[in-house]
């Protein structure tokens, strides 16, 4: 099972509720038919196609920021524990699942489903509430990722800029050797 930290749930909430908020609007339309959802479709594919493209760029762009997050990391003069770069370890691989989906998204939203005669009239309604619900998953992962990145931020401002010695992330060597003391202790008692 994945341990949330505190910074984790708060960028998992904020994109719950960005997904239910974007996906409660798909629902207050109601029952459509298939003739109104392939409209529908035709009208909503232009944003979602943006959207995914954004999302895309945004993934893309918060990749190369989590370099310059590493540079700086490594240039403290604070010792960082594990903690901080399993953080960003984390992020990265979240905004990599999101950016991939998003380009997968994006490629089958290109395809002219309404043009196809082919398709039967009742698929229309649930390939419209299928590209709602992607584009407002898509819209609550990206919430999270860019919170998760802030809470980093925010940690390395902390660190690196205000100074703050007694910061969570910051190797404390006076502890670090107590634990070190128990743990090969612990381990020449159980030998």
């Amino acid at each position: 099972m994945l341990k949330l930290t505190k910074y984790n749930q708060r960028a998992l909430y904020g994109g719950i509720v960005a997904a239910i908020i974007t996906g409660i609007g798909a629902f207050i339309l109601g029952s459509i038919s298939g003739y109104e959802a392939k409209i529908l479709i035709k009208t909503s594919l232009p944003g979602i196609n943006t959207l995914c493209n954004t999302i895309v760029l945004a993934s893309a762009t918060i990749l190369a920021l989590l370099l310059t997050l590493l540079s700086v990391s490594s240039a403290s003069k604070s010792r960082l524990k594990d903690d901080h770069y399993t953080q960003v370890l984390r992020i990265a691989r979240i905004d990599t699942a999101v950016f991939i989906v998003a380009m997968i998204c994006f490629q089958l939203f290109n395809l002219p489903i309404t043009e196809a005669d082919d398709v039967p009239a009742n698929w229309y309604a649930t390939i419209y509430y299928s590209t709602l619900g992607l584009s407002s998953l898509l819209s609550g992962a990206l919430i999270s990722v860019v919170i998760m990145l802030y809470n980093a931020v925010v940690n390395i401002i902390k660190i690196v800029g205000l100074g703050e010695t007694d910061h969570p992330l910051i190797h404390d060597d006076a502890k670090d050797n107590t634990k070190n003391t128990n743990k090969r202790k612990t381990k020449e008692t159980r030998t």
